[in-house]
């Protein structure tokens, strides 16, 4: 018979707003709490290193954090499955192979994927940079193919010529330069990064120029065939891989629940990321959209909500009041350019330099060193 005064939390997917969420849970347990991880991967990437693993900077370890010992360290139980909707009239998890899990109290981090069902066949032909273990398999596969055929001429195509495609393009370059490659950047826009300052702009230009990397400026890929890109222009390219590195989308399923979700599918939350339609659920990460605060998808507001989410799960569980997470208005992107270097692009400011990297590198392990030996 389950105690009436158990408290059941249940959280759908491995972010990084979870990743440290479950960490300060295993550091401030609550008593009659039962946690219940729900994730389809057992190690969870952290987004800030996996240039530098395509680039063969990092091991596989050391930019993945191992979700199995997180929550054991949180004392919490790891249901290995895809969530496919809820059912918020009885406070259930709907997934793909086991059977519901009921809530008291939901979160989800699950992250978002590229967009891509508006091209005809670039969901069949082209490998989307999210989710990251698809990614990261596809990847494993080029690097074997080209270690066992040194000689043969492999052509990669990325289409997204924002920071994550830049910076795609430049390690996977590094990575693979001793062989015969071929790299094409498609972007729409008349500019690279347009979300970043003009010195930024023009200087990854000169980088991706400088490599023989051929970036293709205002061509909308119109179709994706089989090792072919097709644009607009008629200008039509041949690949052995494409990566599609474009705006994020959200998947179907919480618009689908009954969540309310913003225009794009990503879920409306307050201030405090909880919902604004169904108060037992909240939500950090990309696949949320903070109604007042909307901010970037990217990986840094990621890794700030978390400790505002944890307390605000925490509140809520205690019938506290909640309090309001607000996002920086301006943040500091270091874009590792898979040579030793980074550009550091904050507001008008932007440097190229080795020191960079050095100090991106030292941030990154900063953040995955405070996972580790969870166990002991």
């Amino acid at each position: 018979m389950q105690d009436k005064n158990l408290k059941e939390l249940v959280l759908i997917g491995g972010g990084h707003s979870h990743a440290i969420a479950l960490k300060h849970f295993a550091q401030n347990p609550l008593p009659d709490l039962r946690i219940t991880l729900i994730s389809d991967v057992e190690q969870t990437p952290y987004s800030g290193m996996l240039p530098g693993y395509v680039a063969g900077f990092y091991s596989y370890e050391e930019c993945h954090i191992d979700l199995t010992s997180l929550t054991q360290y949180a004392k919490a139980e790891m249901i290995c499955d895809r969530a496919i909707n809820l059912d918020l009239n009885n406070n259930l998890v709907l997934c793909e192979n086991q059977p519901p899990v009921s809530f008291d109290l939901l979160s989800i981090d699950i992250g978002s994927t590229p967009a891509t069902l508006s091209i005809p066949g670039a969901a069949e032909y082209a490998i989307p940079v999210k989710p990251v273990p698809h990614f990261l398999q596809q990847w494993h596969q080029i690097i074997e193919k080209v270690t066992n055929n040194p000689d043969s001429l492999i052509r990669i195509g990325i289409v997204g010529g924002g920071a994550g495609g830049v910076e795609l393009a430049l390690n996977v370059h590094s990575r693979l330069k001793q062989s015969n490659l071929e790299i094409h950047l498609f972007h729409r826009d008349a500019e690279l990064m347009i979300n970043h300052n003009p010195w930024v702009r023009k200087h990854m230009q000169r980088l991706l120029t400088r490599r023989g990397i051929f970036v293709h400026l205002q061509e909308n890929v119109c179709e994706v065939k089989p090792q072919l890109v097709r644009c607009e222009s008629d200008l039509n390219v041949e690949f052995n891989y494409l990566f599609w590195v474009t705006q994020a989308s959200a998947p179907n399923w919480p618009k689908i629940s009954g969540l309310a979700v913003d225009a794009t599918g990503f879920i409306l939350v307050s201030d405090t990321l909880q919902s604004i339609s169904h108060p037992q659920v909240f939500a950090a990460g990309d696949i949320a959209t903070i109604v007042n605060n909307p901010c970037p998808k990217a990986g840094v507001f990621a890794v700030r909500q978390g400790k505002p989410l944890f307390n605000n799960l925490q509140q809520k569980l205690l019938g506290k009041p909640l309090k309001p997470y607000q996002p920086q208005k301006r943040y500091l992107s270091l874009i590792g350019t898979g040579n030793g270097s980074a550009v550091a692009s904050w507001g008008s400011f932007g440097w190229d330099s080795p020191l960079l990297w050095y100090w991106k590198d030292s941030i990154d392990r900063k953040f995955m060193k405070q996972f580790d030996n969870l166990r002991a």
